[in-house]
């Protein structure tokens, strides 16, 4: 690089971060007026500004050299071989599933029809790819106290149309992976592992996320780290990621990075299907794909973000044993949030489950917090077959599906992201205890 110019973009980014220095310091003032309590929010500062700006000045738009550093990142923390960034969570569901329908995978593909298990309390983008590629959700009921879907119930609702399971860790709380991983491997089951509320949740030691074929992530504002929009998919399946990398690229045979040819050595060597011998490697389509690509913008700051993972882990996970601890003197009101033996959560939000018969109503309850300036949100879609979205839908639903209801009628969740200070979680507590001195 011009020494000239290598000058200037040092002077740049100490610019941006002498900025970004300044307005935290202008936000840390105290201010008037009531306490807000965010359910979610991102947590950055000068390092993820200059990385922006710095991936800014190359003026590389789409996937470059930051998205190439991030993959490799975040494949190296999970152990995988393969991470494939997207433009977000749902993205990457959407690619996850759809490659498990590639012509790459020969008999084994998923075709129109196929089954695939789920569960009623899922967010609409964890089953919407199943519907979007025409196979058929299999909806089994949730645990009360795990929020997670019943693993006692896959064995049961598998047909000779199943094959494939996909689910989530719901709010990073680990579903029974270990099981539900070997009902797969007997039965000749795909597994893919939603992980866009779990990053960094493990199981006996073992990163969720790599019990499966495949697992997604998120990195919009709410999840562990942040890219703004972004996703990834993940694999150690060269011929799922091969897959997944053309349904995320168009649908393109070639495998080559942007800005990138020849990689193969031959690119107008090949013959596939009906084209003429020698057409373009790069203009060769062999899914029906999408453009699903992240921009190195949001790469960068992803690479800033990984590396305060443990802090923002450490921080999620004292504030959720803070509410846990303070729920279970009120334990006769609420379902407390229970894990598998062996499961370390790296938890996304605490759920507050209100019992059946209580005095109360989710609605009061939520009531009272919202005049206190404390956030909530839903379960997701709580039951999901009572959306209006799937109505007149194919799916095939195992059980009644009740305890999905209760969680539709009586579950919400709290913020615990690292924003989350004593501070506001004392005012949190506070209102839960005033509102619940009258009963």
């Amino acid at each position: 690089m011009d020494e000239q110019l290598k000058r200037l973009r040092e002077e740049t980014l100490a610019k941006a971060r002498q900025f970004q220095r300044r307005r935290d310091e202008l936000g840390k003032q105290p201010g008037a007026g009531p306490v807000n309590v965010p359910v979610a929010g991102k947590v950055f500062d000068e390092e993820e500004v200059a990385a922006l700006v710095d991936s800014a000045l190359d003026f590389w738009l789409t996937a470059g050299r930051f998205t190439d550093q991030f993959e490799a990142e975040l494949a190296k923390y999970f152990g995988l071989k393969h991470a494939m960034m997207t433009n977000s969570g749902s993205s990457a569901n959407l690619v996850a599933l759809s490659a498990l329908t590639s012509k790459y995978l020969g008999n084994r593909r998923l075709s129109k029809g196929d089954e695939v298990i789920t569960t009623a309390t899922s967010f609409p983008t964890t089953i919407n790819p199943i519907f979007q590629n025409g196979l058929v959700p299999v909806f089994l009921d949730v645990e009360l106290d795990t929020y997670n879907i019943d693993a006692g119930m896959v064995e049961g609702a598998i047909s000779d149309r199943t094959r494939a399971v996909m689910v989530a860790h719901t709010l990073g709380n680990p579903f029974d992976v270990e099981k539900i991983s070997r009902i797969c491997k007997e039965r000749g089951l795909f597994l893919i592992e939603d992980c866009c509320d779990a990053l960094g949740s493990m199981v006996n030691g073992r990163m969720v996320g790599t019990f499966g074929d495949l697992a997604t992530l998120s990195f919009y504002p709410a999840h562990h780290i942040t890219t703004g929009e972004g996703g990834a998919v993940l694999t150690s399946n060269p011929l799922l990621k091969r897959a997944a990398e053309s349904f995320r690229d168009w649908g393109r045979d070639c495998w080559c990075k942007t800005g990138c040819d020849n990689t193969c050595g031959k690119r107008f060597g090949w013959k596939i299907g009906g084209l003429p011998m020698g057409y373009d490697h790069k203009y060769i389509y062999s899914n029906i794909g999408y453009n699903l690509k992240a921009t190195d913008m949001s790469a960068a700051i992803g690479l800033a973000q990984l590396k305060k993972l443990p802090l923002f882990m450490e921080a999620r996970k004292e504030n959720h044993n803070f509410y846990l601890d303070f729920f279970k003197k009120h334990e006769k009101f609420f379902i407390l949030p229970k894990s598998y033996p062996g499961a370390d959560p790296s938890h996304f939000g605490y759920l507050v489950n209100i019992r059946g018969g209580a005095p109360f109503s989710r609605g009061e309850l939520v009531a009272h917090l919202e005049s206190n300036g404390i956030a909530m949100r839903m379960l997701f879609g709580g039951n999901i077959v009572r959306q209006p979205a799937y109505e007149g839908e194919k799916y095939r639903v195992v059980g009644d599906l009740l305890r999905a209801d209760h969680m539709m009628g009586n579950a919400f969740w709290i913020g615990i992201y690292p924003g989350i200070t004593p501070k506001l979680r004392a005012h949190v507590t506070r209102a839960f205890d005033e509102f619940l001195s009258k009963f």
